[in-house]
């Protein structure tokens, strides 16, 4: 049965801080606690996220209830280590009321008491603020002249506007993982997630991933730049605090089995890049001594790498086509000769791959990434030919499939 709103008003004293430990991956173990809401009502402690999510209930209610909350949980961590971070939840449009007044006030009240205030992390959703951005981010770099850091909350769960989170220069990225546990994500919230790291590593942001309720969810956060991880698996949310080292082995046990699998994954990866380069060199020697004509010498690789490959060009150290293209479309090779002379060196890490090839002399295998023609996720081999021109060997997904480790 759902709880009524006005017994949480009317009960605050029954109304406790219940911790969620966050740990690390450098030193495996909890580096801080981000604090949840419960009441003690028929005897056991329900959640009170309903709430503080629920926009009916007046402002000044949710906002004592919240301030509750947090008085009674910093009071219990004063006796924590003091490099034990303290993640803090607040509704930026309850925030913005007051232009945060009242939560600051709050936390310089404990700063009086010893609070340091450095330990601090004022987490906020970004995508529920209704109010200007711009006054928003003036209230947060006012907050960070007293060193409290800055959390954007739920990222990849809902639409997040990058603009808007890079204009708030966070200090913590959450990254939720629950729609991991579907059976078939989309590309698109991989591309999501890709993305936000790449932000996070420009403005300097650390990644949280949170709602880890399974093995492969901490092996999806480790592989992908999380340095905090949160959730279910990890340790469920209790009234008390922890050991901070209570899973130091577990974790390192974790990670050891992901760094192995890893290393073997990139060993394999390397093994195939090797023997793709051998098999093209002997190709191209083949055929380069009797042709002349770039064009003739992609059909005649075409026809030996049509296992491998779906699209085949040449182009020159600036990026400019000195081939067409030999496309594989169903079951046969075309040629476009509309492709000479169009130029790719706008593309990510074109030119950087150039000076690759050039000094290490060999060809190598590309991550996955997504073509934008075929929209298929694809490998591309580049092979230096000469110093001016660099071959590329488009990959299909049907044959990245089909080998183990390249996928």
């Amino acid at each position: 049965m759902p709880m009524d709103p006005l017994d949480v008003i009317t009960n605050t004293e029954k109304i406790v801080p219940y911790y969620q430990a966050i740990f690390s991956a450098d030193e495996q173990k909890v580096i801080g606690y981000e604090i949840l809401g419960r009441i003690h009502m028929e005897g056991e402690y329900k959640s009170l996220g309903f709430f503080f999510h629920d926009d009916s209930i007046p402002e000044e209610y949710r906002m004592e209830v919240d301030d509750t909350v947090v008085k009674k949980a910093l009071e219990e961590m004063k006796e924590l280590d003091d490099d034990l971070l303290i993640f803090i939840n607040r509704d930026p449009n309850l925030l913005m009321i007051d232009h945060g007044e009242s939560f600051l006030n709050l936390l310089l009240e404990e700063k009086e008491k010893g609070l340091d205030l450095n330990r601090i992390v004022l987490e906020i959703t970004e995508h529920n603020y209704l109010g200007d951005i711009e006054q928003l981010h003036h209230l947060l770099t006012y907050y960070r002249t007293y060193g409290i850091k800055i959390a954007i909350d739920n990222i990849g769960k809902e639409s997040s506007n990058l603009d808007r989170i890079g204009l708030l220069s966070p200090d913590i990225l959450k990254i939720d993982l629950q729609p991991l546990k579907l059976a078939s994500p989309s590309q698109s919230y991989f591309d999501v997630l890709f993305s936000i790291s790449l932000l996070a590593r420009k403005i300097g942001a650390t990644l949280l991933y949170e709602d880890i309720e399974a093995n492969f969810q901490l092996q999806y956060a480790w592989k992908n730049g999380g340095r905090y991880y949160q959730g279910y698996y990890l340790h469920y949310p209790e009234r008390e605090f922890i050991d901070r080292c209570v899973l130091k082995e577990r974790l390192q046990q974790e990670f050891n089995h992901f760094i192995q699998f890893e290393k073997k994954k990139l060993e394999t990866l390397y093994s195939y890049s090797d023997q793709f380069h051998q098999r093209v060199s002997q190709l191209v020697n083949k055929y380069k001594k009797a042709i002349s004509q770039f064009d003739e010498l992609i059909t005649h690789l075409a026809e030996e790498l049509g296992d491998m490959s779906f699209r085949i060009y040449i182009c020159d150290e600036n990026g400019f086509q000195k081939s067409g293209n030999i496309f594989r479309k169903e079951d046969r090779w075309i040629f476009q000769k509309e492709y000479y002379m169009k130029n790719w060196s706008w593309r990510p890490y074109f030119l950087e791959n150039i000076i690759r090839m050039r000094v290490n002399k060999k060809g190598f295998l590309s991550d996955l990434y997504s073509d934008i023609e075929t929209g298929e996720t694809i490998r591309t081999f580049s092979y230096p030919l000469d110093d001016d021109h660099y071959l590329f060997i488009d990959i299909p997904y049907s044959y990245l499939y089909e080998q183990d480790g390249l996928l």
